[in-house]
């Protein structure tokens, strides 16, 4: 489970995000970051029950500053995201924890200009597949809708007015789901960290297909 002193740690450098405190608590974060990734491959085990993960990428404390207003040299969460084996298996899941500010996530990020138009073009061809798991009943308990930065217009080569505009402008496919410091030190979070994990499946496995096929519906693979 996350611990109470993970959440109070992070506080205490949000309100000291300093070289010189860190460096005085440095032995108590390398702790915390030891739990947290013990937490992490606990739910990739769990994870790898039905699924595949073949990356685990856990954030650097450190902040690149370099073109950024924001001089402070820390992040003040832990965050790790877990990508599942490709090319057949698309979509990645991403933890995040922060005192006041924990979320659940995934989707796709920031597909490529070649993935990007393939999906537009299934939405453009048929949008009733990923409608119809958007707007489960599961779906929209857990996150709510589909989100993502999105075009102001439509893409170049598509309607502004086709009815799944409001698909196809998007810029990227993402979900999400809040959790307060209370749940994120339950017992039992880690349970609904996998829980809404595999909420995600529906929509990676649908998308899986779609980027793993022509437009015919024929495997490139």
């Amino acid at each position: 489970m996350v611990s109470k002193a993970t959440l109070e740690f992070l506080t205490k450098l949000r309100n000291n995000n300093n070289r010189e405190w860190f460096a005085d608590n440095k032995t108590e974060f390398q702790q915390l970051e030891k739990e947290f990734k013990s937490f992490t491959m606990e739910i990739v085990t769990d994870l790898s029950k039905t699924d595949s993960i073949d990356k685990i990428q856990m954030f650097r404390i450190y902040r690149d500053v370099r073109f950024s207003k924001d001089k402070s040299p820390y992040k003040t969460n832990f965050g790790v995201a877990l990508g599942r084996t490709k090319p057949m298996l698309r979509g990645g899941y991403y933890l995040h924890i922060e005192p006041d500010g924990s979320f659940v996530g995934g989707g796709f990020w920031e597909p490529n200009a070649e993935d990007l138009n393939r999906i537009r073009k299934e939405f453009e061809m048929d949008d009733s597949e990923i409608r119809a798991i958007i707007s489960d009943e599961n779906f929209v308990k857990t996150f709510g809708k589909l989100e993502g930065e999105e075009l102001k217009t439509a893409p170049k080569g598509f309607d502004k007015e086709h009815p799944a505009i409001d698909l196809i402008r998007k810029k990227q496919y993402l979900v999400s789901r809040k959790f307060t410091d209370k749940e994120v030190t339950d017992k039992n979070f880690k349970t609904e960290v996998v829980n809404t994990f595999l909420a995600m499946r529906p929509f990676f496995d649908y998308m899986s297909e779609v980027l793993g096929t022509n437009l015919n519906g024929e495997s490139i693979y």
